[in-house]
Order: C-alpha cells, then sequence, then structure tokens
C-alpha cells in the first residue's frame, strides 16, 4: 500500500504532467509554428501508435535498452573496481589517477570517429564509447567516497585483523557506497546520452536510429515520440536502481538517497 505522501507525490507529478500536455497542445495548434514542424503531443501519440504497430518500436526499444545496460554495466563495474582501489592505495592511485584524470575531460561524443575506426561500426563500438563515458562519472564519486571512509573504521578493521579483500568488501565498499550511487545514477543519464549519439552513425536499430531515420524523412512527430521515449526509460532506469538499491541496503534511505 501507498502511503499518504506517496500519493500526493504521484498526484502533483501527474498533475504537472497533464498541466504541461494541455499547453503544448493549445500552443501547438494555435499556429505560431507550422504543425508539421511543432506537433502537437496528440500527433504524437499517433506516431507512437504507427511505430508500436509496424514493429519498429518493438525493435528499437530492444536494441538501445540491451546496449544502454550492457555499456552501463561496463563502465560501472570497471569504474567501482578502479576507484576503490585509486581512492584507497596511494602507490595506484599516484600512478593511475593522472592518466585518467588526463582522459576525464574529452567530450565522449569526440571519440566516437575514432572507436568507429578501432572497432568498426558493429555492437563493439557503440558498447565500448556507452562504457567509456560512464567509467569517468563511477570513478570518480567511487574513488572520493573510498578517500572520504572514516579512519577509525579503518583501524577497527585492522584491529580485529581483517584481511585486504575483506577490508574492501566489509569497510570500504559499504563506506563509499552513497557516493557509488551518486556516480551510477549519472552514469544512467550519461549512458542514455550515448545511446542516443552511437546510433546515429553505422546502426539499423534503436532509438537515436529512429530519430535520424524520422529526421531524413521530415516526421517531427516520431522524432518526438522517440526522444520522449528515452527519456521515459532514462528516469525509469534511474528508478528502479534506487529501488532495488534501497531493498538491498535499506540504510541508504537514512542518508538521503532518493
Amino acid at each position: 500500500m501507498l502511503s499518504f505522501g506517496a500519493m500526493k507525490q504521484i498526484i502533483r507529478a501527474s498533475l504537472s504532467i497533464i498541466a504541461f500536455l494541455v499547453v503544448w497542445e493549445i500552443i501547438a495548434r494555435i499556429g505560431f509554428i507550422h504543425i508539421s514542424l511543432f506537433p502537437p503531443p496528440t500527433r504524437v501519440a499517433v506516431a507512437f501508435l504507427e511505430m508500436a504497430q509496424s514493429g519498429e518500436l518493438l525493435r528499437d526499444v530492444q536494441a538501445s535498452l540491451w546496449r544502454a545496460f550492457v555499456g552501463l554495466a561496463l563502465g560501472s563495474i570497471l569504474g567501482v573496481v578502479v576507484g576503490l582501489v585509486t581512492g584507497r592505495i596511494e602507490r595506484i592511485n599516484n600512478y593511475l589517477s593522472p592518466i585518467i584524470q588526463i582522459f576525464r575531460p574529452l567530450p565522449p561524443v569526440a571519440i566516437i570517429p575514432l572507436v568507429i575506426v578501432w572497432f568498426g561500426i558493429g555492437e563493439t563500438s557503440k558498447l565500448f564509447s556507452i562504457g567509456f563515458a560512464v567509467f569517468f562519472p563511477v570513478w570518480v564519486n567511487t574513488h572520493i567516497g573510498a578517500r572520504e571512509i572514516p579512519k577509525t573504521y579503518l583501524w577497527s578493521a585492522q584491529t580485529l585483523r581483517v584481511r585486504r579483500f575483506e577490508l574492501f568488501w566489509r569497510v570500504i565498499f559499504p563506506g563509499a557506497l552513497p557516493f557509488i550511487v551518486a556516480g551510477f545514477r549519472t552514469g544512467i543519464a550519461i549512458a542514455f546520452v550515448m545511446v542516443f549519439v552511437s546510433e546515429l552513425a553505422g546502426a539499423s536499430a534503436g532509438i537515436g536510429y529512429q530519430i535520424s531515420v524520422s529526421h531524413l524523412a521530415y516526421r517531427v512527430d516520431r522524432m518526438i515520440a522517440a526522444l520522449i521515449l528515452l527519456g521515459l526509460f532514462g528516469a525509469s532506469a534511474d528508478l528502479i536502481l534506487t529501488r532495488l538499491l534501497w531493498a538491498a541496503f535499506p540504510w541508504l534511505k537514512l542518508l538521503g538517497q532518493k
């Protein structure tokens, strides 16, 4: 059962979305911009149904979600592992962090032509570009979280003669988890941005591919429908992640991880 506060929040969110759609419909129908260039939500809904009935929607959603989640998983796992190591082992940090910091400011979009040269236009290049982009926010948050572990926790673990692996798993990882979650949530948004960008070149399916094809056909209604889908999937992935983490680590709620 939902609490009264949760019900109020859902109602407020629903009302704001409905109000936005009504205002959008009115502005589009007034005709300041031609309706084919700025279609109202009713036309976008029709385009969405067309895509669903033709089978394009299912094909594109499956392709984009697979790329987003595999790239997100690869970048996040590597980011967490490297972040924990650089955050706690000073010798490795001195050698590895400067290299990471050189690559971190690079726009992930800028490396796509180079990635295509290396890996071609297949799935490998798309997954690499998404994982590359996700790695850095996850790494920097994990790195900071690992360095912020209170020394009293580490001293207590050393007093109990906890081995190094157990120290990472039982003390450092849980202590850094709020920072890791922040990195994950940033990584989710970046992953869906990179899905769109990576599918603009050499894809035959995907939401980004659908937007590109619709642009060439001047179907703005289909473009907007695909963009809305991309946003909904990104928001849903963030919501699902937080709920799963709450279930696995209930104490995160007390730290304001919402």
